[in-house]
């Protein structure tokens, strides 16, 4: 795959986090059927699968192992869907509708959602334990990931979300709560994978840091500018919801001109961080304007 094109060897990526999914998820004939059917359908219900295609590409660019790197992909995929499915409940922001079709909640039912998410977040976990890695390997995935999903990460960032509905956030205070909510499990995707490679120089290491601190608030604040002015049939959900709901966004903060020239920015210095490694890192670059030029 690393001799194709960027699109195909994205379209690679996808296909092989599918399949490590559906190979790892219970099957919906299993007891309990329902809950396993609610699991199935939000994991393999589509979508871009950025952070699993940072897993591979990073894992290419360090000399990861290729199993190794599903398990990691498969894990940071199903974290990701339980903060779709419990993001999407009535009592966080209520949406009817993701990936083009009706939420978790609404296709079965709020008790069912929850216990999805609930088992995707361990089943996660599960994952990184079975990874055909060194027991210190694993438990580094374990912490980086364990990290990026708590208080400190993605929980904490929703957390801030939710508490500064109705408030008006400067454009600092927007970007911790990014940072967290979305940012750490992007920076998550690309440490799973130097996790794989533990004889990494430092300052490679560190440029891979600094390389998804920048993406993952460039993510955000790309997010941020769809939910105004991006077409719902390529989002595949509703636009307009944060407005609607008083939520802080890095557009409300500081304008959609700032806050298209704050992506900009962003995408330069995670560009500027991988140029230590040349031609090697050529997917991530490729990764990152896919990122910050996408429409949905």
């Amino acid at each position: 795959m690393t001799g194709a094109d960027p699109a195909a060897r994205l379209a690679g990526y996808q296909a092989r986090v599918e399949a490590a999914l559906a190979a790892r998820l219970p099957a919906d004939t299993v007891v309990p059927e329902r809950l396993h059917a609610a699991m199935r359908y939000s994991t393999l219900g589509g979508g871009k699968r950025i952070r699993p295609a940072l897993v591979y590409a990073t894992g290419e660019l360090v000399g990861a192992a290729p199993a190794a790197l599903d398990a990691a992909a498969a894990a940071v995929e199903m974290i990701h869907v339980y903060s779709l499915v419990h993001d999407d409940l009535p009592a966080m922001d209520d949406d009817d509708l993701r990936r083009g079709r009706p939420t978790c909640h609404r296709q079965f039912d709020e008790a069912t959602a929850i216990l999805a998410g609930d088992a995707l977040q361990v089943l996660a976990f599960e994952s990184l334990a079975l990874a055909p890695a060194s027991a210190e390997q694993r438990v580094e995935m374990m912490r980086v990931l364990a990290t990026a999903s708590g208080t400190q990460g993605m929980a904490g960032g929703q957390a801030l979300d939710l508490g500064a509905v109705g408030r008006t956030l400067g454009a600092t205070e927007v970007e911790e709560m990014h940072r967290r909510k979305t940012g750490a499990l992007i920076g998550a995707s690309v440490a799973l994978a130097a996790a794989l490679a533990p004889s990494l120089p430092e300052r490679e290491h560190a440029a891979l840091g600094r390389f998804a601190a920048a993406l993952g608030l460039a993510f955000q604040i790309v997010d941020d500018i769809l939910d105004v002015e991006g077409d719902p049939a390529l989002l595949g959900k509703a636009v307009g919801a944060d407005e609607a709901r008083h939520k802080p966004t890095y557009p409300a903060a500081v304008g959609m001109d700032a806050a298209r020239a704050r992506a900009g920015s962003l995408h330069a210095e995670a560009r500027a961080a991988i140029a230590t490694f040349g031609p090697r890192a050529a997917m991530l670059g490729w990764l990152a304007d896919y990122i910050v030029d996408r429409t949905s």
